[in-house]
C-alpha cells in the first residue's frame, strides 16, 4: 500500500566514499586485497541527482554503511540535503575518530537525528588493538562532544554498535563506566566472517558462554536506564549456523544501498530513471503484491544467516 500510494517506505544506506581511516581487525578494510576493490567517491552532484530520484521515498537515510563517511568532506551537506527532502530520520554511522565538536553541532543543526558509533573495545589496549589506527583518546573526546550536542539538541540520539568477539566481550562490563547515560540505543553484534579479515576466530560459542554473565546484565541495565537494547538471543546463534538465505520480500523492497559501485537496483540508472519510472517498468508494485501470497506458501523463517535480533 505504501508503494501504491506513493508513501515513504525505503531505507537508503549511502556510502559516499569507499574508504576508511582505520583498519579494524574484524573488518574487510584489514584485508589488503579487499581494500583494492573498495575505492571511489560519489561526486556531490551525483548525490544531488540520486536525492532527486530516491529521497522522496525514504523513511530513513543512513550515511555510512560499509565504509567511513567522515572521510567524505561534504558529508554534512548530505545531512542537509536529506532534510531538504524531508527524510524523517537521518543517521551517521562512523568510528568517530575524525569528528570534531563543531562538525557534530553543525550536523545536528542541519538535521542529523542520530550518531551510530562503532566500537570494538572499551579499554585503551583493546580498542586500539582491534581498531587499528584508532585512538582511544579521540574516542573519549568524541563522547564529550556528544554530551554537548545532546545538551544543545535534546532529541539527538547516540546509538552504540559493539562488535563482540571472545577477546572483547568481557569489556561490556565497563560499558556504563565509559558511556554513563549517553547511550539511547545499544546493539551488540557477535563477530561474523565478512572477508579475509585479520581477525579470524569466528566460533560463536563464546557468546552463549558469556550470555548469562555479560550479555544479560547489560540487557537488564539497559531496561533500567530506558535504553533500547538490540541483542541476539541464544536461539539466533544456534540457528545462524544451519540456515541459508531466504528470499525475504520486505527486505528486498525496503533496502536501498547507494555507493559509487551502484545505486539501489543493478539496472537502475539515476541519470535516466526515477523511483516511479523504474518501478513501473519493472512492475515492482505487482511483485510486492504477489509476495504477500508467496510468503504464505513457504515455511516461516525466523532467523537467517544475517541474524535476527531481539529488541529488549
Amino acid at each position: 500500500m505504501f508503494h501504491i500510494l506513493g508513501k515513504r517506505y525505503i531505507g537508503i544506506f549511502l556510502d559516499p566514499v569507499l574508504a576508511c581511516n582505520l583498519r579494524c581487525k574484524m573488518c574487510y578494510f584489514s584485508d589488503e586485497e579487499k581494500r583494492k576493490t573498495y575505492k571511489g567517491i560519489l561526486k556531490y552532484e551525483d548525490i544531488e541527482l540520486i536525492a532527486d530520484k530516491l529521497f522522496h521515498r525514504a523513511l530513513k537515510l543512513q550515511i555510512g554503511c560499509g565504509a567511513e563517511p567522515t572521510v567524505y568532506k561534504e558529508w554534512i551537506k548530505i545531512v542537509e540535503l536529506g532534510k531538504q527532502k524531508s527524510i524523517p530520520y537521518i543517521s551517521l554511522t562512523t568510528n568517530g575518530n575524525l569528528l570534531t565538536k563543531d562538525q557534530l553541532l553543525l550536523a545536528a543543526e542541519k538535521g542529523l537525528n542520530e550518531l551510530t558509533l562503532s566500537a570494538h573495545g572499551l579499554t585503551r589496549e583493546t580498542y586500539e588493538s582491534m581498531m587499528v589506527n584508532g585512538k582511544f583518546d579521540l574516542f573519549l573526546d568524541l563522547l564529550s562532544y556528544i554530551q554537548d550536542v545532546k545538551t544543545a539538541y535534546p532529541g539527538f540520539k547516540l546509538r552504540l554498535n559493539y562488535t563482540a568477539n571472545k577477546d572483547n566481550i568481557d569489556e561490556l562490563n565497563k560499558l556504563w563506566d565509559v558511556f554513563g547515560d549517553l547511550i539511547d540505543i545499544f546493539q551488540v553484534r557477535p563477530v561474523q566472517k565478512i572477508g579475509e579479515t585479520e581477525y579470524d576466530d569466528f566460533d560463536l560459542n563464546f557468546f552463549n558462554e558469556k550470555y548469562d554473565s555479560v550479555i544479560q546484565p547489560v540487557i537488564d541495565e539497559c531496561r533500567k536506564r530506558n535504553i533500547v537494547c538490540i541483542a541476539p538471543g541464544k536461539e539466533n546463534l544456534s540457528a545462524l549456523k544451519d540456515t541459508k538465505d531466504k528470499d525475504v520480500v520486505i527486505e528486498e523492497a525496503t533496502y536501498c544501498y547507494v555507493s559509487v559501485q551502484g545505486c539501489w537496483k543493478d539496472d537502475f540508472d539515476y541519470h535516466k530513471d526515477s523511483f516511479e519510472s523504474f518501478s513501473s517498468k519493472n512492475k515492482i508494485g505487482r511483485k510486492l503484491f504477489a509476495g504477500i501470497f508467496k510468503r504464505k506458501e513457504r515455511k516461516d523463517v525466523i532467523i537467517t544467516r544475517k541474524m535476527n535480533y531481539d529488541i529488549k
